[in-house]
């Protein structure tokens, strides 16, 4: 009989997401996943004392990393010095590393809402009347703020002209309290919907939007044609992660174009309980069938 690896599933079952149920989500994934694996069940708190028991550490719905950014710096350093697998790996250039990329992404040319790092750039913006201030280390709209131009740019003009440096080489304050080069400042754009877009090791799972933009997690499936396919690839190409899940989410403009909003690439919810029934199993499959692929690549160099 096929010797069953051991899989720990780091999740915060108890994490109050608004308009999502985490631990709803985890436990039907680890219950079908215990058909191929030995699991465990851990808080991102606990990953690093237990995760040496274990051949792999999956990483889900475990809530953003900015309420336990101590423990989990702490889990990526020991990650890579004992050279633990890590599921999504600890590589990714989006959401996992912070929202810088979206300036990457945007000085690139990519179709991604323009965003500079600082309100003093804002002349490098397409003029608007309203902007987001979000921070760099920002999730689930944590710290984001919405500010009209002119407290923008008042802040702008507080930062000086120059490095944004206020008295004695500080900082100036940027709105909602972050200092300059901790914030993203973009246009506020006016969209007709929100869409995500799912993959596993680069490939489309499903799609899922919200018709409804004031209601950004009443989702229902979104028939993806070729050119929506086509700008989400863009960015999981981008991102260049050989195993794991990604999450595209999008703008369709009033305009027609889509913008990325953001590149999920830590642990993005997957709304799976509204997913097809069939792209749901696919889903699952695809899953296992990741995390096989990121076990069997890691005896391959041992």
């Amino acid at each position: 009989m096929r010797e069953r690896s051991r899989v720990l599933f780091v999740t915060d079952l108890a994490y109050p997401a608004q308009g999502r149920r985490y631990g709803d989500e985890d436990v039907f994934l680890t219950s079908r996943l215990r058909g191929e694996f030995d699991l465990a069940l851990c808080h991102p708190r606990d990953a690093v004392a237990l995760m040496d028991g274990f051949e792999a550490v999956v990483v889900r719905n475990s809530g953003p990393v900015l309420h336990y950014r101590e423990e989990f710096d702490a889990f990526r350093r020991a990650a890579r010095v004992r050279g633990t697998l890590v599921h999504n790996p600890l590589t990714g250039r989006g959401d996992m590393a912070g929202k810088g990329y979206l300036l990457e992404l945007t000085a690139a040319g990519y179709p991604v809402i323009p965003t500079v790092g600082r309100p003093a750039d804002v002349a490098l913006l397409p003029r608007s009347e309203r902007y987001v201030v979000k921070p760099r280390a920002g999730a689930d709209s944590i710290g984001l703020s919405v500010v009209d131009r002119a407290e923008l740019a008042g802040a702008a003009g507080a930062a000086g002209p120059a490095e944004g440096a206020g008295p004695a080489g500080t900082a100036a304050p940027e709105p909602g309290g972050a200092r300059s080069g901790e914030v993203l400042v973009q246009p506020l754009v006016d969209f007709r919907y929100e869409v995500s877009f799912y993959f596993v090791d680069g490939v489309f799972q499903y799609a899922l939007y919200a018709p409804d933009p004031s209601r950004r997690w009443e989702l229902t499936p979104y028939p993806a044609t070729a050119a929506d396919l086509a700008f989400a690839q863009r960015f999981v190409d981008w991102n260049t992660l050989a195993y794991g899940i990604q999450r595209v989410d999008a703008c369709r403009t009033v305009r027609g174009e889509l913008l990325l909003v953001e590149l999920e690439d830590l642990n993005p919810y997957l709304s799976l309980d509204v997913a097809p029934p069939e792209r749901r199993e696919a889903f699952v499959a695809a899953l296992a069938a990741s995390i096989r692929g990121l076990l069997r690549a890691g005896r391959e160099t041992d």
